[in-house]
């Protein structure tokens, strides 16, 4: 328990001098990294993707003005909520909003701005509002610094796995191994509500800025309901899942849609 102590210790005092909150949320989350380099790397990735000879994007057309129109509009008002709370000067996101062809239902915002959204999607979200939906989810993550913060609980998760090591370095091979094993099962089971717990924040954020940008936030019901239609093939459980259950995230937005609605204006 003597080589124990010292990795523990710091780990505590790394994890309590590395913290950053939330914007609306009020959640303090663990943070590694900083915002400068995963921006770049982000951006660096975002640029690579678009100038790919593979990647189709579409420039011209209605989508594609709807896409940007929709993403700015959410932008605008996030940027004013940040500044407005005191959050200002903690962004710095260069935003761009692209419409790919492809038939993934799919979309994502990487740090700092970088919104894709896939055409695969559109015949879902198949309005404005639905749009809305989807693009405040992703750029929510975004706002809450989730890829960073993951990033975070990996090493966090790195160093843990040390002082497990060398806890039970006087132990048999045989007791270290179990005990490794069972850390590993039990910190992947951790990190993966971590991840789902990402998901309903991101959804709470998303509701909140598509209220913002003046989209009615209770299309998300319907939304997602479609969304969930389009799960054929099933899921795995929820417990052994980065997402929530279509039936949890479901319920939990309707809670959430009264707090959203109180931002929302014609």
């Amino acid at each position: 328990m003597k080589k124990f102590k010292p990795v523990l210790a710091m780990i505590m005092i790394i994890a309590l001098s590395s913290c950053s909150t939330v914007p609306l949320t009020g959640r303090r989350q663990l943070s590694l990294v900083g915002d400068a380099e995963v921006n770049q790397s982000a951006a660096a990735s975002y640029k690579q993707l678009l100038s790919d000879p593979k990647t189709k994007v579409i420039e011209t057309g209605n989508d594609a003005q709807r896409i940007k129109r929709i993403g700015n509009n959410l932008a605008v008002a996030i940027e004013r909520y940040l500044k407005d709370n005191g959050y200002g000067d903690q962004y710095n996101f260069q935003w761009e909003f692209n419409l790919i062809q492809s038939s993934e239902v799919n979309a994502w915002c990487m740090p700092g701005g970088k919104v894709a959204v896939y055409s695969g999607l559109l015949p879902v979200a198949n309005t404005d509002a639905y749009l809305a939906v989807v693009m405040g989810h992703e750029i929510g993550h975004a706002i809450a610094r989730h890829a960073a913060e993951r990033i975070s609980q990996q090493q966090a998760a790195q160093l843990g796995g040390a002082a497990v090591g060398a806890a039970t370095s006087s132990q048999s091979s045989t007791t270290q191994a179990i005990i490794g094993q069972l850390y590993g099962v039990g910190g992947q089971l951790v990190l993966l509500k971590y991840s789902r717990n990402q998901e309903s924040e991101a959804d709470r954020l998303g509701l909140t800025f598509m209220a913002m940008a003046g989209y009615d936030p209770r299309n998300a019901i319907a939304f997602w309901q479609r969304m969930a239609a389009q799960n054929k093939g099933g899921s795995p459980p929820e417990l052994l899942s980065t997402h929530p259950a279509d039936a949890t995230r479901i319920a939990n937005i309707q809670n959430l849609i009264p707090e959203a609605m109180k931002y929302y204006k014609k």
